[in-house]
């Protein structure tokens, strides 16, 4: 182990294992890792106030997801990333680099749809530096999204792996690994202002919003409310096949969809069926 930007831990350097290209983990922005939209230059949050700062100062979606990878604003998050990244790893994925940094959104740059889920995993997205890449939760969804036409490909194994997505990105309330898959109400809070930019940015082509879970719901509602949109009231209620009409403040409206989350507790036991997530996919057109 050595010490690296901000005094982190980083491992020795092991191939990436597409590109095969050797990085230590965590990945140092601008290092060459597929996909990383940041340089060594882009500009960190530490705090929450930094985090809104940031995000309302972010131009387009390629900036505001630079600034987002590099994000350290809430320590717990930090930590737990970067142990999972050096001496947590599991044992499959031993010899491989973790992103170990936090996940920026994935997808279309004009999105007709956004999937907003949770946080990414800890050995998946926070491993692979992808919204749901590496992990059987993500080999769910892209099943789906590539059945319905919005993926090139179903499988979502690493960066770099050739994965495109058309007509709709995948975002989060939360964009770093949290232990137990369990980010504190503040956490929440403090990553909130990325969410509210980046609803900002795609309004003007969005027409539907997937939400997987009821976390990720609420999320959305309140983020959609803080920027301006209008929300029916009483506030709509979660549940698989739930929807609801979001309004922008030009009138526009964007259809809500709800969806149980694609978590392996839900997919394995049945609560969460391929045709049950089709289903709602097909909405969104």
């Amino acid at each position: 182990m050595s010490v690296g930007r901000f005094g982190r831990v980083t491992s020795p350097a092991e191939p990436h294992p597409i590109t095969e290209q050797e990085f230590p983990s965590p990945v140092p922005p601008g290092t060459g890792w597929p996909g990383d939209p940041a340089t060594p230059a882009t500009p960190v949050a530490h705090d929450a106030a930094q985090v809104v700062e940031l995000a309302r100062s972010s131009r387009d979606l390629a900036e505001l997801d630079a600034r987002v990878s590099v994000c350290r604003a809430c320590p717990r998050l930090v930590a737990w990333r970067e142990e999972v990244a050096t001496t947590g790893r599991r044992a499959s994925f031993a010899d491989q680099p973790y992103w170990g940094r936090p996940v920026p959104s994935f997808g279309d740059p004009a999105p007709e749809v956004l999937v907003v889920g949770l946080a990414p995993a800890a050995n998946g997205a926070n491993r692979t530096g992808r919204m749901f890449t590496g992990d059987r939760s993500g080999d769910f969804l892209y099943a789906a999204l590539y059945r319905a036409g919005f993926a090139s490909q179903p499988d979502a194994t690493a960066s770099g792996d050739g994965l495109e997505l058309r007509g709709i990105r995948i975002a989060a309330p939360v964009h770093c690994a949290p232990p137990a898959n369990k980010p504190t109400t503040q956490e929440k809070a403090t990553c909130a202002g990325w969410l509210d930019r980046e609803l900002e940015l795609v309004s003007p082509t969005l027409r539907s919003v997937l939400v997987l879970g009821s976390i990720g719901w609420d999320a959305m509602l309140a983020a959609a409310r803080r920027v301006g949109w209008q929300v029916p009231r009483p506030k709509p209620r979660f549940g698989h096949g739930a929807e609801a009409v979001l309004t922008q403040p030009g009138g526009r409206e964007v259809r809500l969809v709800g969806s149980y989350h694609v978590s392996q507790q839900n997919t394995f036991t049945g609560k969460l069926t391929p045709a049950m997530l089709d289903e709602v996919v097909a909405r969104l057109r």
